[in-house]
């Protein structure tokens, strides 16, 4: 199968990786030659840690990075595709203006996927003359590591586009849970609260992040604490999330202050270097912040 991925940052570089990695033929597309290099480059340095690890044989690696090519012409990027999956930023109007575009170049009979983790996949797939054909595949991060996709069935969504992306998913290995298109899915929807919860907890004083996220981490088998999450999401990213939750939703969804002052701040986590905790240049957590 062929797979375009448009968008080449973290999470597109990631998805890209997995459907490489489990024999499919991909392109990574983005706007510039500069983000689709660095793109590529993010995936080969992944894959190098994983032979360092003993996690992927360098046969494995090798077999992967030659199936995937970097294109930035859109046209050119999707002409061959199965299945294209968007992965740019959170944004509705954008995410609308590049689903446009890829149905106006893709083949009709492409899968369109979205990658968000939180807007409507309805409203996304009212920009297609074809809405039938969108899908969400909500892959979280990083997709290499992480073995839950949410496939997101859009109001318009065909029964056959929810098979194909529930085959798809399995095909490259993942966990697939199939939701109804409903503000924050599931995933997110929970995730979101509980993040919430414990910044609030910072704010009020009740424990420190550290003793917050190992409670969670060994009382309740947690991989990772909610605050150690949310530095790794992005404070700015959890925060569009929980507002447009809110909106949604109601005030069960209202962010902390503590969060908008980081947010403010700059202080977005760790691809800032702080936010919960502090980080160092290789992104290795070195303590809490001040909060």
């Amino acid at each position: 199968m062929h797979v375009t991925v448009v968008g080449a940052g973290q999470m597109g570089s990631g998805i890209a990786q997995v459907s490489a990695m489990a024999g499919h033929d991909v392109v990574v597309r983005d706007i510039d030659a500069d983000r689709v290099e660095a793109g590529i480059d993010g995936i080969e340095d992944t894959l190098a840690e994983g032979v360092e690890r003993g996690k992927v044989s360098e046969s494995e690696r090798d077999a992967a990075l030659a199936r995937i090519d970097g294109i930035v012409d859109l046209d050119d990027a999707v002409a061959d595709a199965d299945l294209v999956v968007e992965a740019v930023p959170e944004d509705m109007e954008l995410k609308q203006d590049v689903f446009t575009d890829i149905e106006s170049a893709a083949p009709a009979d492409a899968v369109l996927g979205s990658n968000t983790s939180s807007l409507p996949v309805t409203e996304l797939a009212s920009a297609l003359d074809d809405p039938s054909r969108a899908i969400g595949l909500h892959f979280f991060n990083p997709p290499h590591l992480m073995n839950l996709v949410e496939v997101v069935v859009a109001e318009q969504t065909s029964e056959d586009i929810e098979a194909f992306a529930t085959d798809y998913v399995e095909d490259i290995g993942k966990e697939a849970v199939v939701v109804r298109d409903t503000p924050g899915f599931a995933t997110s929807r929970l995730g979101v609260a509980l993040g919430l919860e414990a910044a609030r907890m910072v704010e009020e004083g009740v424990a420190s992040p550290g003793d917050i996220d190992a409670g969670m981490r060994e009382g309740y088998n947690h991989p990772m604490g909610p605050l150690e999450l949310t530095d790794l999401v992005g404070l700015d990213v959890r925060l569009d999330i929980a507002e447009s939750l809110r909106d949604e939703l109601g005030e069960r969804f209202k962010p902390p202050q503590i969060l908008k002052r980081k947010v403010r701040a700059g202080d977005l986590g760790k691809k800032t270097g702080t936010g919960f905790y502090e980080y160092d240049e290789n992104g290795d957590k070195t303590g809490p912040a001040d909060y």
